[in-house]
């Protein structure tokens, strides 16, 4: 009777000790997501807050905007960069920025690390330094980090403002969990970028646009959407798509959810939080107040 008794106590013991770690735990790590705000023309500074608040409220993840400042002309200032040391998934949304080497220095070291890669439409042309600048390199950083053209020109351009996409998802693609939720086709307001023969050949194309009211005589399908592994083997997810109007579209919310959550790591989620408010008006290319 003895032994048991001891037993019974060594039990309940062990019982408590297992439920007061259990309460006193550390909350689950929510993934770190920083947002890189810098174009000119398409109200990601706009944008970014809304989707990163999103992300906090229904996901479980916390999230930093860094944004090009005074405002989104200002190429040579992004204030916060440092940020990115303790990101889990840096997002970016840049047009030919001009930063100094220092804030750069928190982008390289970013990118170097491995560490996952979202990036929206402009991004492929990021950087817009001089001929013969010491940082002119970075003007085509892009076929080694995302998978994109080497900047803007030489064949990467679209199809016109005048014009818009249709998208459909790529047959070889349809089971890939970036794609859950998202329609077998839609229709987004953003002007087709022509980034062919871009992604490389070890890419997953996701999603094939076709221009809409093309400027251009002959308007070829090109990917809009694609996952890869780039050269220090961190996950890449990258869409073109990315006007302010585009996010107001179901498919693209959640193909942007999806992706942040797979490039973080995260199971994508089998339902969605449901569609989200995302009214910014497309505001171009507009002089500094």
């Amino acid at each position: 009777e003895s032994m048991k008794s001891k037993l019974v106590f060594v039990c309940a013991v062990c019982a408590v000790a297992v439920w007061s770690l259990a309460l006193f735990a550390a909350p689950p790590k929510r993934p770190n997501v920083v947002f890189v705000s810098g174009d000119h023309e398409y109200g990601s500074e706009e944008t970014f807050p809304l989707l990163a608040a999103e992300l906090e409220k229904n996901y479980g993840m916390q999230a930093t905007v860094l944004k090009s400042s005074p405002d989104e002309n200002a190429e040579e200032n992004i204030p916060g960069l440092e940020a990115l040391a303790k990101a889990d998934v840096a997002v970016f949304f840049l047009r030919w920025r001009r930063l100094p080497a220092d804030q750069v220095e928190h982008i390289r070291k970013y990118l170097n690390s491995g560490r996952p890669i979202v990036a929206f439409r402009t991004t492929t042309h990021s950087f817009n330094y001089p001929k013969g600048h010491p940082m002119e390199v970075w003007n085509s950083f892009a076929p080694d980090y995302i998978g994109g053209p080497p900047g803007w020109g030489n064949g990467h351009t679209h199809y016109g403002h005048k014009s818009s996409t249709d998208v459909r998802l790529n047959p070889s693609a349809e089971s890939d969990p970036i794609l859950t939720g998202v329609d077998k086709t839609f229709h987004v307001r953003s002007w087709l970028y022509h980034v062919l023969p871009y992604p490389p050949a070890d890419a997953k194309q996701l999603l094939i646009g076709r221009s809409i009211d093309s400027e251009k005589k002959e308007p070829v399908e090109n990917p809009v959407a694609w996952t890869w592994k780039n050269k220090v083997g961190g996950k890449v997810f990258v869409t073109t798509m990315g006007h302010p109007e585009d996010f107001q579209v179901e498919s693209f919310q959640r193909l942007v959810v999806n992706g942040i959550h797979w490039a973080v790591g995260k199971p994508v989620p089998k339902k969605c939080a449901g569609k989200f408010s995302v009214y910014v008006k497309y505001h171009g290319i507009r002089a500094t107040k």
